[in-house]
């Protein structure tokens, strides 16, 4: 993926160790991946948001016919047979 090998990873987990100590470690392993797994949740939910969007536009142009259709039966310009 980053073009990190065993002997990079071995390195990094070394320095980790170093710095955080044996018992901050897995704790920090958790939070990288609690994080990195929400992130993925939020892009995943960002690409299906687009059909949403489509979906929103189709409701908000039903409502606009209803609008059409109930204005026009206030008016009194559709027969009784059309309410049917």
């Amino acid at each position: 993926m980053f073009g990190i090998g065993a002997p990079e990873l071995i390195v990094i987990l070394i320095i980790g160790l170093i710095v955080f100590g044996p018992g901050k470690l897995p704790e920090l392993g958790r939070t990288l991946g609690k994080t990195i797994r929400e992130f993925r949740k939020v892009s995943n939910g960002i690409m299906e948001d687009e059909p949403v969007e489509k979906t929103a536009k189709k409701l908000e142009a039903s409502t606009e016919e209803k609008k059409v259709d109930e204005s026009a039966e206030s008016s009194g310009m559709v027969d009784d047979k059309d309410k049917q």
